[in-house]
């Protein structure tokens, strides 16, 4: 069985440890943008190339004879890669174009959220110009907006009041920048209370849940600084997180339910792959933050890490639309993934830096992104540059692991010390205790 992964970062490094993980012993091909040498020592081919283009990757799945492919990043699926391989006969883990919406188009989510009543919408307007801004943000009140761009921006298109912008003005100017940019925006109520994200497996009817992680965005120790593709994350032994409540847990599956039905009913097509909701718990309940249309990165390390069901078999299901929970089991650990950085990251990136990972013992667990290899060495190319994944039996016990082996990483990089660790997360029950309180 022939498979392709498109992409090239640690979130593809981990599918392709996945699937060479299973007994059905699939022939992995991978469609890059850079020399991931972690992928590549896994892949019978490896192309490096333009992965937007849909017609070349298009024609290297003919020509490999691919049986089934999988998109990790969401620009290939913005562009409609998956419909393009699906009229190949080429079954896909990934949405089509007007189904990825849910994550490409901000907008849009709101808007079907809204149009199906679906519960865990904040208070939202889209704009597509400058008109009513300034009276929107007004109503909000201050401190208590975000302003998000439309579409894809790595992450990085996302700004909240009191945390990035600090007055009106500031959220002014940030609106103008991104329609500079030819983006749309949204604006919105500012969510307190404490993130999670629940990714779900879909074979276009039935939807299973993979354990709950917490990203963390931000660049630096203690939520400083500016916001990211995400510094790590972690998940806990029983599949939910210290700060949440099985109620939360449930509203959230709810949702992530009624958003999938209601996206086969405006577009009148099967969602094939994974549909990541990101949820906050707040004092009033579970409100939504955003959806994202593939797995995660990071938190795509922490749930394959502790995947104990064969994975081809899962994908194979989601095509096949047999989908269903007993194909689906993990280990009871817990995980602890703490990427490293250039220097600089993420406003001014050191680039094409090298780094030596010899030090690291167990490189089963290490999973490589933003790198490059040239002459046998690897290059840092200025963003994310590597994620280790500790496994154990307490999330104290897998974060002291990654973080052991996270050390072992040498070049001009750093990382959150703080990831997984008690004290970090001792914080985030406390906080939530707090904001539950009578």
């Amino acid at each position: 069985m022939n498979i392709l992964i498109v992409g090239s970062g640690a979130r593809e490094h981990a599918l392709a440890a996945a699937l060479h993980r299973s007994p059905k012993r699939p022939k992995i091909f991978c469609c890059a943008v850079s020399m991931n040498p972690g992928i590549m020592q896994m892949a019978h081919q490896y192309w490096v190339g333009d992965i937007t283009d849909v017609t070349a990757v298009s024609a290297l799945a003919m020509q490999w004879k691919i049986s089934l492919a999988i998109i990790g990043p969401e620009a290939p699926l913005e562009k409609g890669l998956a419909d393009a391989l699906w009229q190949n006969a080429v079954p896909t883990i990934g949405p089509k174009k007007k189904m990825a919406q849910i994550e490409t188009s901000k907008a849009f989510a709101r808007q079907l959220m809204e149009s199906h009543d679906i519960s865990g919408l904040p208070r939202f307007r889209a704009f597509e110009s400058m008109n009513g801004v300034d009276e929107f943000l007004k109503e909000l009140g201050d401190n208590n907006y975000v302003v998000k761009a439309n579409g894809l921006m790595g992450g990085k298109g996302v700004k909240v009041a009191g945390d990035h912008l600090f007055s009106f003005e500031g959220a002014i100017a940030f609106c103008q920048e991104v329609l500079g940019k030819g983006q749309t925006f949204v604006i919105e109520e500012k969510l307190i209370g404490q993130e999670f994200s629940i990714m779900c497996f879909c074979d276009g009817e039935h939807i299973v849940p993979m354990p709950i992680v917490q990203d963390h965005k931000r660049a630096f120790v203690d939520d400083k600084g500016p916001n990211t593709g995400g510094m790590g994350s972690y998940s806990d032994v029983n599949h939910s997180l210290p700060f949440l409540e099985e109620w939360d847990v449930q509203k959230a599956l709810e949702i992530n339910d009624a958003v999938l039905c209601a996206l086969t009913n405006e577009v009148k097509d099967k969602y094939i792959g994974i549909l990541y909701g990101s949820f906050i718990a707040t004092r009033q309940g579970v409100y939504v933050i955003e959806f994202n249309a593939r797995f995660g990165d990071p938190e795509a390390m922490n749930v394959l890490s502790i995947l104990d069901s064969d994975f081809v078999a899962i994908c194979e299901a989601m095509v096949m639309g047999n989908l269903s929970a007993d194909l689906v089991t993990f280990k009871h650990q817990a995980t602890v993934c703490k990427y490293v950085v250039p220097n600089g990251y993420p406003d001014e990136p050191v680039e094409r830096a090298p780094i030596d990972i010899a030090a690291v013992k167990n490189k089963a667990c290490l999973y490589l992104s933003a790198v490059d290899q040239v002459d046998g060495k690897l290059l840092a190319l200025g963003s994310r540059t590597a994620a280790y994944v500790g496994v154990g039996n307490s999330i104290s016990e897998a974060e002291e692991i990654s973080e052991k082996e996270v050390r072992g990483i040498g070049g001009d990089l750093f990382h959150r010390e703080d990831i997984g660790t008690e004290c970090l997360i001792q914080r985030r029950v406390d906080a939530m205790r707090k904001l539950r309180a009578p």
